[in-house]
């Protein structure tokens, strides 16, 4: 009877020792095993640091050869610091897959690279010995606002090459902007050498046969220099044949005339280039900083009449010999 009434008792004990003697790790959780928040935490285990996946992936090493998340999505172009993005910069960052700051663009395409620092050796020593020595006296000798005259009719005597190339391009309202303002300048100008149309707000842009070709397909073309012309592509070379003919200073039948004319225009050109023989005499590659500063500004201009937008303004200096301003025989003699 005693027994019987001890041997239940004796079972619950037992069971609850069995209990008691199981190892402590069977009582921890195991790896990803969610702990209920009431638990409590042990007291000499340091707490889990909290990763933030967003903030982790972005301060992650890069793997060599792999895009940064700013050369994925690069942002509009602050260059000039005003904190609003520009639409020039922008342009420039789209055009060379650089900031506009640093100047980073894609190599020049000069296979005749050799060749052509030869004849860059030659046009240095002429611009030396010829061109750069008239130009610097013009500027002592002429006032500035002859000069500013001067200047203002080449660019109007220009404007039948721009009208003819912007038809070609398929821009005639802009074709039209260009006559109204060779118009205006011509008359109220007093031949050009006044400049009402810019007062007028109409826009001064200028377009060759070389940008035509440009904007009808032929985008890469390799780079060339030509003695006197200067910096050119072979697409611009070609252009040169379109252009020529249409210039109204090689209409002069009068040699002595039309050779004056060019060679007060050659002396205009270059005095506008003077401000740029310092960083020019300072650069390590002098050749290679005209060929790609010329290049990138040609580039520029033609991705610029492909996506409509047109500058604005005076004259953009992109060669230093203007097409009519050699003294070639004329066309058929």
């Amino acid at each position: 009877m005693n027994v019987v009434r001890i041997l239940p008792l004796f079972v619950l004990v037992a069971t609850l020792s069995a209990c008691a003697a199981k190892p402590a790790r069977d009582s921890a959780p195991s790896a990803g095993t969610v702990v209920p928040a009431t638990q409590a935490p042990v007291a000499d285990a340091a707490p889990a640091p909290v990763v933030d996946d967003a903030s982790a992936s972005a301060d992650a090493a890069p793997v060599a050869g792999s895009p940064t998340p700013a050369a994925a999505a690069r942002p509009s172009v602050d260059a000039d610091g005003d904190g609003t993005p520009d639409a020039t910069e922008d342009d420039f960052a789209a055009l060379y897959g650089s900031d506009g700051v640093s100047g980073g663009s894609a190599a020049a395409y000069d296979p005749w690279e050799p060749l052509n620092r030869r004849v860059h050796r030659f046009n240095v020593v002429v611009d030396n010995a010829v061109a750069r020595p008239l130009a610097t006296a013009y500027t002592n000798v002429v006032p500035r606002f002859a000069r500013t005259g001067v200047s203002n009719f080449f660019s109007n005597i220009r404007s039948p090459v721009t009208i003819v190339n912007q038809f070609l391009q398929g821009r005639p309202d802009d074709a039209w902007d260009t006559m109204g303002r060779f118009l205006m300048n011509s008359t109220l100008g007093i031949g050009g050498l006044f400049d009402p149309a810019s007062k007028a707000m109409i826009a001064n842009r200028k377009e060759d046969f070389g940008q035509t070709l440009g904007a009808w397909g032929w985008r890469p073309s390799r780079y060339v220099e030509l003695p006197f012309f200067g910096p050119r592509t072979v697409r611009d070379v070609f252009g040169l044949a379109g252009d020529i003919p249409l210039s109204p200073i090689r209409q002069i039948e009068e040699d002595k005339v039309r050779i004056g004319l060019q060679g007060l225009q050659l002396v205009d050109a270059r005095s506008q280039l003077l401000a740029a023989d310092d960083i020019r005499s300072s650069a390590v590659d002098e050749y290679a900083l005209v060929r790609d500063a010329w290049l990138q500004r040609r580039n520029y201009q033609i991705e610029n009449d492909l996506r409509g937008k047109h500058a604005r303004g005076k004259d953009d200096l992109d060669s230093p010999i203007p097409v009519d301003a050699m003294p070639m025989p004329q066309w058929g003699n």
